[in-house]
């Protein structure tokens, strides 16, 4: 009983040590900016989102074919063909 107490104890007092630095640390840090590259990709994958939706809401997925699949392949064709 007085084990189960002191690792309860022992526990919490470590996760509000090591909880403790976190916000100050997030406010510390700057945020990144995304890169052009990053950019970009955010940009095709909405395309290709917005594509995936019409498509399903119209009934012209077939079963076999999956989201993934179907990024891979709008992914390509927006990029410019094999140029990935």
């Amino acid at each position: 009983m007085t084990n189960r107490i002191l690792r309860t104890a022992f526990a919490a007092a470590t996760a509000l040590t090591l909880a403790a630095p976190l916000p100050a640390m997030a406010q510390s840090m700057p945020k990144k900016e995304p890169t052009a590259g990053q950019l970009a990709t955010r940009e095709r994958m909405s395309k290709c989102s917005a594509e995936w939706k019409q498509m399903k809401t119209d009934g012209k997925v077939t079963k076999d074919m999956k989201w993934p699949k179907f990024w891979s392949d709008c992914n390509k064709r927006l990029k410019g063909g094999d140029k990935a």
